[in-house]
């Protein structure tokens, strides 16, 4: 029973973590932060999404094949859950976006608290 719930736990990194973590390629973890701004683009087959995620600290490129949800946006909050290459791409096999103007995932807001580089989406700036 244990090792099953081991195997179902799906670990949460921002992109500074990331950098200090030793983590294998294959091992399926979630990847979070702000989308860059100017970084969306489609990969040679079409289907392929390329971006990249930053907590403004250090930046990940991730690619996803298949649609993106209707509220990704550059410069907004996502969560993304896949695994790294052995050339250190975040190859996601899903996509959260937020849900309104002002939601940012819980995960990806304490990531950006903790980086020191959180700004409040509703009062436009320093959060606490």
């Amino acid at each position: 029973m244990l090792v099953a719930f081991e195997d179902s736990l799906v670990f949460f990194y921002s992109p500074s973590e990331l950098s200090e973590q030793r983590i294998g390629s294959g091992q399926r973890f979630r990847l979070g932060g702000l989308v860059v701004e100017g970084s969306v683009r489609k990969g040679e087959d079409g289907i392929t999404n390329l971006f990249a995620i930053t907590d403004l600290a250090s930046t990940v490129n991730v690619s996803f094949r298949g649609q993106l949800p209707d509220l990704f946006r550059e410069g907004q909050g996502v969560v993304t859950e896949g695994n790294l290459t052995d050339a250190g791409l975040f190859t996601a096999n899903e996509v959260l976006a937020k849900h309104d103007e002002t939601y940012m995932p819980a995960e990806v807001a304490d990531a950006l608290k903790a980086a020191g580089q959180w700004r409040d989406p509703v009062a436009g700036g320093e959060g606490t």
